[in-house]
């Protein structure tokens, strides 16, 4: 049986704790093969983005074309798009070419703060990109900025938010609670028909850098398994937050960094050893 093939499309880490590189451990890591398309470079570390350097959108659509006309890929995932430009040749190339499921993480902000999507490109992925998407993938800031509103305040407001981003994309919402408070990080997952509330103990670390990340290419990964598009992300959603969990769970004995360091993708790798 020939690979199944995930896709990132996304920003590099030199420091390999988020973006592409934490998009190819963790695609690896779930049994997919990893392919990735770089729209921009970024001077990074564990302590924070020093600067970035973008790809010509051009040059983006051109490295997407190239693949697909050669590559099968049965599951996609977006992440940093850096600009309007970008966002936009991306959505133009995946509109037109067959491919498997889409997950968009709305890269805007790192971990450190940092904003890596540029301000005038936030209505390119609204309405561009969005209505492409299978899945979508926003933090709470993220989340309110597609809206134009405030940041959720806790979980009723989460789940509102989630139902409205769903209602305007037409995609499935998968709202990420970790902003919010509380002993249980809660996720928000709306999608046709049912919204869950899916709950896991916060871990208490500061190592969570590419978290985010790590949780949509998990998801694409376990998709590109499926011969369709799943009938609900539920499944797909709790086996890659089971994947975050245990990435997380062993961050801290990493020693990578002196900042928010990452997250150990080898986990089950050193606990089988």
């Amino acid at each position: 049986m020939s690979a199944r093939v995930a896709l990132t499309v996304a920003g590099s880490d030199p420091s390999g704790g988020a973006g592409v590189q934490a998009d190819l451990k963790t695609f690896a890591a779930l049994g997919a093969y990893g392919t990735a398309v770089l729209t921009a470079l970024t001077a990074q570390s564990t302590r924070g983005v020093r600067g970035v350097h973008v790809v010509p959108a051009e040059f983006v659509r051109h490295q997407l074309e190239v693949l697909l006309d050669d590559v099968q890929v049965h599951a996609v995932k977006t992440g940093m798009l850096a600009d309007a430009g970008i966002t936009r040749a991306v959505a133009d190339v995946l509109g037109s070419r067959r491919r498997g499921p889409l997950v968009v993480d709305p890269v805007m902000v790192a971990t450190s703060g940092d904003r890596l999507l540029d301000a005038s490109a936030v209505d390119a992925v609204r309405d561009d990109l969005l209505p492409l998407a299978d899945l979508v993938t926003p933090n709470v800031p993220e989340a309110a900025v597609l809206l134009g509103g405030a940041p959720a305040r806790g979980v009723d407001e989460a789940v509102q938010q989630a139902e409205e981003l769903l209602r305007r994309s037409g995609s499935a919402v998968l709202l990420k609670g970790g902003h919010l408070d509380g002993d249980d990080s809660v996720d928000v997952l709306a999608e046709p028909g049912a919204t869950h509330l899916l709950r896991r103990p916060r871990l208490r670390t500061a190592n969570t850098h590419g978290t985010g990340c790590t949780l949509s290419a998990a998801v694409a990964a376990i998709a590109a398994r499926g011969a369709s598009r799943p009938a609900s992300w539920r499944p797909v959603v709790e086996e890659a937050r089971d994947y975050l969990h245990g990435a997380l769970a062993a961050a801290d004995a990493l020693g990578v960094g002196t900042g928010n360091g990452p997250l150990d993708h080898s986990f089950a790798h050193r606990e089988g050893s």
